[in-house]
């Protein structure tokens, strides 16, 4: 145990967490296998957390009140450091909350906490948003946990599927220069099965802005090996991402929000896919990471 980083255990698996970000960095099953990529040159990160923004703003500038701050790309939350909560065996807890260097990026006060358990099947992650301000808060959060792709070496990466719970036909979004498209594209699901492939992503991430499933498998179409599964509760879009340029990981991604819509030049409190919290209130989003081997 250290100050950056904490491993919590269970009786088959093993994930480390770290301050900075409060991100997940790595999930091992009994065998060694790692189902979370492991950073590196082609995207330097593990699995961020998005917050108080998804995607991105036009011209990077959120507007309250007549005031203008620059906010990048999904929020601060990825580049902060989260104090440490609890520090279990099998769970832990990371709270940030605002401050000076926040309110000067995002004019509200708010305690986002994130806290990580692990169990012999999978692992849960449990984020609450606090309004502890005296005003609504208008914020988004999400999920960018990126995986191995492929999970098991050797492998071709387009042997791989995303299986959803339920048949997804609504249209699916795109963005351009990182904001939402206005128009849709027809959804690459076939039935409940996306076959993976390289190619999905010359566009960048596919959004499902109108996801009917709750729940989605990652695993190799046919033969043995690692699989996961992801299933979430309080998110209402989700977000599939990888390089096309031969990145070796696939992210999947539970979001409540997305990027501006290109052409959205109001207030951030009017900016589609927020959520809107009171005075003293909280929102509260899990997601849940089953893993194993067949």
């Amino acid at each position: 145990m250290t100050d950056d980083t904490h491993t919590i255990r269970s009786s088959t698996l093993t994930a480390t967490i770290k301050a900075q970000g409060a991100e997940l960095c790595s999930l091992k099953d009994g065998d060694g296998t790692e189902f979370i990529w492991q950073a590196g040159p082609a995207w330097p990160r593990h699995a961020p957390l998005l917050f108080p923004i998804v995607g991105r703003l036009a011209n990077d500038e959120l507007r309250h009140r007549g005031k203008t701050c620059r906010m990048t790309q999904h929020g601060f939350a990825r580049d902060s450091r989260f104090a440490w909560g609890t520090r279990e065996e099998s769970r832990c807890t990371l709270v940030l909350d605002d401050s000076e260097t926040t309110r000067a990026l995002y004019p509200f006060a708010f305690r986002l906490t994130a806290g990580y358990a692990l169990d012999e099947s999978g692992l849960d992650l449990t984020l609450t948003i606090a309004n502890t301000g005296t005003e609504t808060l208008p914020a988004s959060l999400g999920g960018h946990p990126a995986f191995n792709w492929p999970l098991q070496p050797g492998k071709v990466k387009e042997s791989y599927a995303l299986t959803f719970a339920s048949p997804e036909s609504s249209p699916v979004r795109r963005l351009d220069g990182g904001l939402l498209r206005a128009e849709t594209e027809p959804n690459p699901v076939e039935g409940t099965v996306l076959p993976l492939s390289e190619s999905l992503f010359a566009d960048d991430a596919i959004i499902f802005d109108r996801i009917e499933s709750k729940s989605v498998r990652y695993a190799a179409r046919q033969g043995a090996g690692p699989w996961l599964k992801m299933s979430w509760r309080g998110f209402r879009e989700l977000g599939v991402w990888s390089k096309p340029s031969g990145a070796p990981f696939l992210c999947i991604e539970p979001w409540r929000g997305y990027a501006s819509p290109a052409g959205f030049d109001g207030e951030f409190s009017d900016k589609p896919g927020l959520m809107h919290i009171a005075p003293g209130a909280e929102e509260q989003l899990s997601y849940r990471v089953e893993v194993g081997s067949s």
